[in-house]
């Protein structure tokens, strides 16, 4: 269950930045069934953070955009990628994670989560990125730093792009109360037989059969503030560039590199 509860004591503190996909493009699959992809990715500024002390469990607090979302609560058992992740690496820790990023809204939060944990156990962020592809296609970008990357391959493949091209650029997103299985969505991209979004993302037209309710929530968004909203990985989440406050919209910006830990 999710518990409520003060950082233990002693504990090294990780931040692990959500990420947000400028522009996706589905360029084929692998014999393995694996998509590949060609992306632009940026980290901003919303965060979790996990807190890494002598023992065992992991212990989670939501909060902010997380909570507000309308989300259940978050898994503690070895289907979480944190734990997932500490048998990658084969360590044992007590973690207590701040949850700010919404699950299931394709922003990576439990793919920068589980990068946070690969950082902390002194994961190399260069050498490690195909192992760490092996929790999910966005944990290679989330752990070699974030920024502001071109992503292709299965996700393990990055080209640094200029930070300073997207530092500080705002975003507004919106963030249904509902989330999007990412497995789904490809599934139905396959059915559809690899449609081409005209809106800078292949998988919105599968996102959009798999979960017809995401049509509500971009007009919703592009009606508040007359833009265009694009999806945001596979989704829930819509997204346009610049800053939108209010409702419960969320106002996010570029934010520089993720240190190690």
């Amino acid at each position: 269950m999710t518990t409520m509860g003060p950082p233990p004591e002693a504990a090294v503190a990780v931040s692990a930045p959500a990420k947000l996909t400028l522009s996706l493009r589905v360029t084929g699959v692998r014999a393995d069934g694996y998509h590949l992809l060609e992306a632009e990715m940026v980290s901003v500024d919303l965060a979790d953070t996990l807190s890494f002390s002598a023992g065992d469990g992991l212990e989670v607090v939501v909060e902010g955009p997380a909570r507000s979302s309308g989300f259940g609560a978050i898994p503690v058992d070895g289907s979480n990628l944190v734990s997932r992740a500490l048998s990658l690496v084969g360590r044992a820790a007590h973690v207590h994670l701040v949850k700010r990023i919404p699950a299931g809204a394709g922003l990576g939060g439990g793919s920068t989560d589980a990068a946070a944990v690969l950082r902390w156990a002194g994961f190399d962020r260069h050498d490690y990125l195909r192992a760490a592809g092996t929790l999910g296609s966005d944990v290679p970008f989330c752990l070699a730093g974030g920024g502001h990357a071109r992503v292709s391959g299965a996700g393990e493949i990055l080209t640094p792009l200029s930070l300073a091209d997207v530092a500080g650029r705002s975003y507004t997103l919106l963030v249904p109360p509902f989330g999007v299985s990412t497995a789904a969505v490809y599934r139905a991209w396959d059915a559809l037989s690899g449609p081409v979004g005209d809106n800078f993302n292949d998988l919105e037209p599968a996102a959009l059969t798999v979960e017809p309710r995401l049509a509500a929530w971009r007009d919703r968004l592009g009606n508040s503030t007359g833009e265009v909203p694009r999806l945001a990985g596979s989704g829930s989440t819509w997204f346009v560039a610049g800053a939108y406050p209010g409702g419960s919209r969320i106002v996010v910006r570029a934010g520089p590199e993720v240190p190690p830990a």
